[in-house]
C-alpha cells in the first residue's frame, strides 16, 4: 500500500490554500458561541464582585436580593464546598466567591440567577458586603517592600509566589573571558488578550442529576477535572463541552468563577443558567501578558558570539497562581533555542500583587525576554561594529542538538528566515542609509521626521513536552470513523478558537484517505464523546492532534485497503487512495469508490472506528523544573520592521513588516500566513500601544474605547515569508504557527526607533511621550535611553547547579509513545 506520509509529489490537501471548514458559518453569521445559546426555562446569571483591591470580608447579607421578584437563588462561597483550586496543581488557591478574603477589584463574592439580564444585576446591587479593607500592593516593588501584607499564606516567601533559581555551567567564568559584556535592564508591561467575543458560560443540571456545561473555553478537559472538584460531583456525571470560541490567545484556558457559578447556580434551580461577561468584567478576570522587570548580562567575543548569558526576571503574578509558576520558567528557559549559549543561569521571581492574576498570552511568557535579548544583541552587534543580521546568523543554534539547558533543538530555518527578510526589505542599504541620516541635522523648515529600519529573530515551542499534571497517558486522542455513505467523523477533544484546528482535523485524514476535506465531519471537544485532548495552549494542537489524526487515518486506511484488495485480489501495498477512490494506480478503471470500500471494509472488519493517540517524546531535563520548555521541536520567526518617527511629536508611523516563519510544513498557506500576519498585529499593539495600567486599585481603562489596539489604520503592509524545514516530529513536517511569529516584532520595532533618532528605549508599550525624552537627553549630551534604571531588592534563592548539554546531539528516540512500530 503507498503510504502519503511525507511524500511530497502525491500530496493533494496538503499545502493548498483551502478556505477554513468553518469558514462560512463564520461569515454568515450561523456559527452559535456560548452566549448565543438559549435553552428552556433559562434563567441568566450575574456575578457581585468586589470594588476593593484587597479586604477582609466581614459579612454578605443576601435578604434583599432573594426578596427581588424575578430572583429564583443566590449564593455565595458559603454555599460551595470549601475548596480551593487552581489549573495548576501546585497552585490551588482560588475560590469560585470568595469567603474570607477578596484580593483584587473583581473578585467574585456572590452570584445570581434570575429571571433576566436585568434583574439579575439588580439583585446584585441589592446585596449587602461588609469589608475591612487592606492595604493594596499594585506593584513589584510594594509586594516586596511590605512583607508584613500577606496576599497569600504561601508561596516562596512574602508575597513571593516563585523564586527559581538555575544554572548550566560555569556562567561568571564564561563573562570574564568574554571582550565584550553587556549588561542592561528592560520592562515589559503587561496587556490583556482582548478577543472579540467575552466569556459566556451555560450550565444545566438535568432531572437525571448530570450536569453539562457549555463554555467559551481554550481547555474543556482540564474545566472537567476541575468541576469534579469544586462541585463534589463525580466526573462521570459532568460534560463539559466547548462552544466555539471567538478568540482566546490563552484568556480562556483558566477554569474561572461564571463557570463554577452557573453550574451551582443550575443545580439549585433546576433551571439552565447563563452567565455572560461584561467587557469590563473580561479587563479584571482576564490572566494576560505578566509585566516583567528584566536584567540581562551577556558575553560576547570580538567576533560576535556569546560565551554566557546570565537572565533575570522579576514578574508582577497578580492576585493569583494561575499558569503562574509555568509563566516563571518560561521567561528563561526558551531563548537558548536560538542562539548558542554555551552556559546559561536563569533566576526568577513570580510576586502577588493586588491586580487581576497573570498568566498565558500568545507566546506565554517568552516575548518579554525575547525583547531584552533581541535588543540586547543590537546593542552588541553596534558596539563590535557588527551588522546586526550578520551577528544572528552567527550564533544561530545547530540543528539536531541540545541547549545548554538541556532542550532539544530539531530543524531550524532561522538562517533561512534571516536571508529572507533581510532581502526583501533592502536591509543593508536601508540601515546604513537611515543611520546616516539620523547623525544629520534637519533645517526647522523640513520635515522633521526619520525612517528606521530594525531586525529581531525569535524562536517559540510546538506544544508543551508535559502536561499541567504529569501523567503517562496520551496528551492527544483522536478517533477516526468510516461510514457507509463515504463520509468520514473525527472525534477530538481539541478547541479551535479561530487557529483553524478543526480545518486541520479535516485536512489530515482526508489526504491520508484520498478524500476532499469536506467529506470529512469534525467533532471537537466533548468530553463525554471525544478523546481526551489537553486542550488549546503552547501552539500544540496542529502537531499533536495532528499525529494522532493521522495515526487514527492511517489505521483506517490498513483495514480498508485489506479488504479492497481481497476483492481486487492484488496486494494491499498496491493500492492508492485518491479521487474518492482506493485501486491500483496501474489499472485505475477498477478503483472502487471509497464508499462502497467502506461497506467491503464493514463486511470483513466489523464497524470502522479507529483511535490514535500521541504523547510527545520524554527529553525533559533531569533537574527540577526540566519539565517547563521541553518541546517536540521548536518554529523560528525572523522579522524587519521599517518605520517612521516624528521628531515634533514623537509619533511612531509603522511603514511596512517582513515576516518569515520557520514553519516545517505549511500544511494550509493560507491559514499560516492568516496566523503570522495575526501574531505581527498583535505584537504592533503590544509594541506601541497596550498595557493594563492600574489607579487606586481600578483598572484605567476596561474598555475596548479606553484601551488602545490597533485598528487596519496602524496596522501596516506586512509581507510574509514561509521556510519549510520538514521538521520528523509534526504531521508531515509541520510546526506551530500561532504564536512564535508575535515574538520578533516588539523588538524589532524598538531597534528600528533606534536607527530612526538614536533613542533606545527599553520598556514597551513605546509611546511618542518617551520618544520625546529620549530626542531631550540626547539633545543635552546625555544617553539616549528611556527604561528603567532600578532593580528590586531581592535575594534569589540558592542557584541549582546543573552540567551545561551545550552541543550535545539530540537524543535518538528509539521507540515513541503510542506509535505503531514500524513495519
Amino acid at each position: 500500500m503507498s503510504s502519503p506520509v511525507n511524500d511530497k509529489d502525491r500530496f493533494t490537501i496538503v499545502g493548498q490554500p483551502l478556505p477554513k471548514i468553518d469558514a462560512w458559518a463564520k461569515v454568515t453569521g450561523e456559527t452559535r458561541y456560548a452566549d448565543d445559546l438559549v435553552l428552556p426555562r433559562m434563567a441568566f446569571g450575574k456575578l457581585l464582585r468586589s470594588p476593593h483591591a484587597h479586604a477582609l470580608i466581614k459579612q454578605i447579607d443576601t435578604a434583599r436580593a432573594r426578596a427581588l421578584p424575578g430572583v429564583y437563588a443566590v449564593i455565595t462561597g458559603h454555599d460551595l464546598p470549601r475548596v480551593k483550586f487552581g489549573i495548576l496543581p501546585v497552585s490551588q488557591d482560588e475560590e469560585a466567591l470568595c469567603t474570607e478574603k477578596v484580593r483584587m477589584v473583581g473578585d467574585a463574592v456572590a452570584a445570581v440567577a434570575a429571571v433576566d439580564e436585568e434583574t439579575a444585576d439588580a439583585a446584585c446591587r441589592l446585596i449587602e458586603v461588609e469589608y475591612q479593607p487592606l492595604p493594596a500592593l499594585m506593584s513589584i516593588q510594594e509586594s516586596l517592600a511590605h512583607p508584613e501584607v500577606r496576599i497569600h499564606e504561601y508561596g516562596d516567601g512574602p508575597n513571593v509566589h516563585k523564586n527559581v533559581a538555575l544554572q548550566f555551567g560555569d556562567v561568571e567564568a564564561a563573562l570574564a573571558a568574554s571582550h565584550l559584556v553587556r549588561e542592561d535592564v528592560y520592562y515589559f508591561e503587561g496587556n490583556t488578550h482582548l478577543p472579540m467575543e467575552q466569556h459566556a458560560a451555560v450550565a444545566h443540571h438535568g432531572p437525571d442529576g448530570k450536569l453539562t456545561l457549555w463554555s467559551s473555553t481554550q481547555t474543556p478537559h482540564y474545566v472537567h477535572r476541575l468541576l469534579t472538584k469544586i462541585l463534589d460531583l463525580p466526573g462521570a456525571h459532568i460534560r463539559v463541552i466547548a462552544a466555539p470560541v471567538g478568540g482566546g490567545f490563552g484568556g480562556k484556558l483558566d477554569p474561572f468563577a461564571h463557570e463554577i457559578a452557573a453550574c451551582k447556580l443550575s443545580q439549585l434551580t433546576g433551571r439552565p443558567v447563563k452567565i455572560a461577561c461584561t467587557r469590563e468584567e473580561v479587563f479584571y478576570i482576564h490572566r494576560g501578558r505578566h509585566p516583567v522587570l528584566m536584567w540581562i548580562r551577556t558575553g560576547f567575543t570580538r567576533d560576535g558570539d556569546i560565551t554566557g548569558c546570565h537572565l533575570r526576571t522579576w514578574l508582577d503574578g497578580g492576585a493569583y497562581g494561575s499558569y503562574g509558576v509555568a509563566s516563571t520558567f518560561y521567561t528563561g528557559v526558551i531563548n537558548p533555542v536560538t542562539y548558542k549559549m554555551p552556559v546559561y543561569k536563569f533566576e526568577g521571581a513570580r510576586v502577588f500583587t493586588n491586580k487581576p492574576p497573570c498568566g498565558p498570552k500568545r507566546g506565554h511568557g517568552t516575548p518579554q525576554p525575547r525583547f531584552a535579548l533581541e535588543c540586547q544583541l543590537d546593542r552588541a552587534a553596534e558596539q563590535l561594529g557588527l551588522d546586526p543580521a550578520d551577528l544572528r546568523k552567527r550564533i544561530l543554534q545547530e540543528p539536531f542538538t541540545k541547549t545548554a539547558n538541556h532542550l532539544t533543538v530539531t530543524t531550524i530555518g532561522l538562517g533561512e528566515c534571516i536571508d529572507k527578510v533581510v532581502e526583501a526589505s533592502g536591509w543593508r542599504d536601508k540601515r546604513e542609509r537611515f543611520a546616516a541620516a539620523t547623525a544629520t541635522p534637519k533645517p526647522l523648515w523640513q520635515s522633521r521626521t526619520r525612517k528606521g529600519i530594525g531586525i529581531a529573530g525569535s524562536a517559540y515551542m510546538t506544544g508543551a513536552g508535559t502536561a499541567i499534571y504529569w501523567n503517562n497517558m496520551p496528551h492527544s486522542g483522536v478517533i477516526v470513523r468510516a461510514d457507509r455513505s463515504g463520509g468520514v467523523s473525527i472525534l477530538c477533544g481539541a478547541t479551535d478558537i479561530g487557529q483553524g484546528s478543526d480545518s486541520i482535523l479535516a485536512y489530515l485524514p482526508a489526504e491520508v484517505l484520498g478524500l476532499e476535506p469536506k467529506d470529512v465531519h469534525v467533532h471537537p471537544a466533548d468530553t463525554s464523546l471525544t478523546p481526551v485532548d489537553l486542550g488549546s495552549y503552547s501552539s500544540r494542537v496542529t502537531l499533536m492532534c495532528g499525529v494522532a489524526a493521522i495515526q487514527a487515518a492511517t489505521r483506517l486506511r490498513a483495514a480498508i485497503a485489506r479488504a479492497v484488495a481481497a476483492k481486487l485480489e492484488v496486494a494491499p501495498e498496491r493500492l492508492a487512495f485518491r479521487e474518492r477512490k482506493v485501486g491500483v494506480p496501474e489499472d485505475w478503471d477498477k478503483a472502487v469508490p471509497f464508499a462502497q470500500a467502506v461497506e467491503l471494509g464493514e463486511a470483513m472488519h466489523g464497524v470502522l472506528a479507529f483511535p490514535g493517540s500521541y504523547a510527545p517524546p520524554k527529553r525533559a531535563g533531569k533537574y527540577k523544573g526540566g519539565g517547563v520548555g521541553p518541546s517536540p521541536c521548536y518554529s523560528y520567526s525572523a522579522c524587519v520592521v521599517e518605520l517612521t518617527v516624528d521628531e515634533d511629536t514623537g509619533w511612531i508611523e509603522l511603514g511596512e513588516i517582513w515576516i518569515a516563519h520557520d514553519i516545517g510544513r505549511a500544511l494550509n498557506p493560507l491559514l499560516v500566513e492568516g496566523q503570522v500576519e495575526g501574531s505581527v498585529y498583535m505584537g504592533i499593539g503590544e509594541a506601541l500601544m497596550e498595557g493594563q495600567v492600574f489607579r487606586k486599585g481600578l483598572h484605567k481603562h476596561p474598555s475596548m474605547l479606553e484601551y488602545k489596539s490597533p485598528t487596519t489604520l496602524e496596522t501596516p503592509a506586512i509581507h510574509t515569508f514561509l521556510v519549510e524545514t520538514d521538521d520528523p516530529e509534526g504531521p508531515f513536517g509541520a510546526k506551530e504557527a500561532g504564536q512564535g511569529p508575535l515574538l520578533p516584532v516588539i523588538p524589532a520595532i524598538a531597534n528600528a526607533i533606534y536607527n530612526a533618532v538614536g533613542v533606545r528605549i527599553d520598556q514597551v508599550p513605546i509611546t511618542p511621550d518617551m520618544v520625546l525624552r529620549g530626542l531631550e537627553l540626547r539633545r543635552q549630551g546625555k544617553p539616549a535611553r528611556i527604561g528603567p534604571d532600578k532593580l528590586p531588592l531581592f535575594r534569589f534563592k540558592e542557584p541549582l547547579a546543573v552540567e551545561s548539554a551545550f552541543g550535545q546531539p539530540a537524543d535518538a528516540i528509539a521507540i515513541r509513545p503510542f506509535a505503531d512500530p514500524t513495519p
